[in-house]
């Protein structure tokens, strides 16, 4: 576990600027997509806006005025939900293109850590994609099969036989959380393989089920902890953010107008998506650049891969 983490903090600290680049280039173009995206729904409703802005503080909005607002903000949601993945599926990307380098020595650039992994962006996301949805699968059907039986218990009037039907239930809802960590582990390799195998997403996923077999338990600790530390990380970095996003609204009372309750919170909407841009990057990179180092240390392991990088670091070695 020393190693791994000490491989991910030394690559960080040479890669710095390609790592960190690369990730303002991903979540701040996404951040701007998305705030495009905004700027298009409130154009879209922005007579409604108006109206609401210029009612009083006592008025009731009508209703025709706040049902486009509640489509505008669903659909923009939506798409920035999706633009996020796509986000976060290239990040997981660049991650193993720059350690794919790192690991033997090559010099990292930015410009080939991005084609890369844009090139490899398609398989990253569907392997991400597919092995989410296994992951998500279990337990809704598992869940989905408990409430069948207790609806089909409930439909008899007994109450016994109800009571009775509660218990598969509950024992279906507790084997669907130990199921989904344990398919989310044998996934953990897949954007890896994907990137530096150049593997298909379907073939990822069988790549990094046969490589986590028979070591789950480690691979699992210490993903776990890098995950956790990461998250603290995040927290501590989001946590100033968090209060100057409370501090916009603190200053509004109770008779504000409209117009000033908006202002408030667009000053705090704004707040938090930079404090959440600055927690995600610190979030995504380390966790990453962890599963990267395992997948490798697996192959080392299991495949005798050390002879071959050993190799490989000897020729991009500077000479003298």
């Amino acid at each position: 576990m020393g190693d791994v983490y000490g491989g991910a903090f030394a690559t960080i600290g040479r890669c710095w600027k390609q790592l960190f680049g690369m990730a303002l280039a991903v979540y701040g173009g996404a951040a701007a997509l998305f705030a495009g995206v905004v700027a298009l729904a409130y154009a879209a409703v922005s007579d409604h806006v108006d109206v609401l802005v210029h009612a009083s503080a006592y008025e009731d909005p009508p209703w025709e005025d706040i049902r486009p607002l509640i489509v505008a903000f669903v659909c923009a949601w939506l798409i920035g939900v999706a633009v996020m993945v796509l986000a976060q599926a290239l990040l997981s990307a660049a991650c193993p293109a720059v350690l794919q380098d790192a690991v033997i020595g090559r010099r990292v650039t930015f410009g080939a850590v991005w084609r890369r992994a844009w090139g490899r962006l398609p398989a990253v996301l569907g392997a991400v994609l597919l092995g989410n949805l296994a992951v998500c699968a279990v337990p809704l059907i598992l869940w989905g099969t408990g409430i069948g039986l207790l609806m089909t218990g409930a439909a008899t009037q007994n109450g016994a036989t109800a009571a009775w039907a509660l218990l598969p239930l509950l024992l279906l809802l507790f084997a669907a959380v130990p199921l989904s960590i344990w398919l989310w582990v044998k996934f953990l390799f897949a954007p890896t393989a994907a990137v530096m195998e150049r593997q298909g997403p379907v073939a990822a996923l069988r790549r990094s089920s046969q490589l986590v077999r028979g070591d789950w338990w480690r691979i699992f600790g210490i993903s776990l902890l890098a995950w956790i530390m990461a998250a603290a990380a995040a927290y501590i970095i989001q946590l100033p953010f968090s209060f100057a996003t409370m501090l916009p609204g603190s200053v509004v009372d109770a008779d504000a107008s409209p117009a000033q309750a908006v202002a408030a919170m667009a000053v705090g909407l704004i707040t938090f998506v930079i404090g959440s841009l600055i927690g995600q990057i610190a979030a995504a990179i380390f966790p990453q650049l962890v599963n990267s180092l395992l997948y490798v240390d697996q192959r080392i392991r299991k495949e005798n891969l050390a002879p071959a990088l050993a190799q490989a670091a000897a020729q991009h070695a500077p000479a003298g």
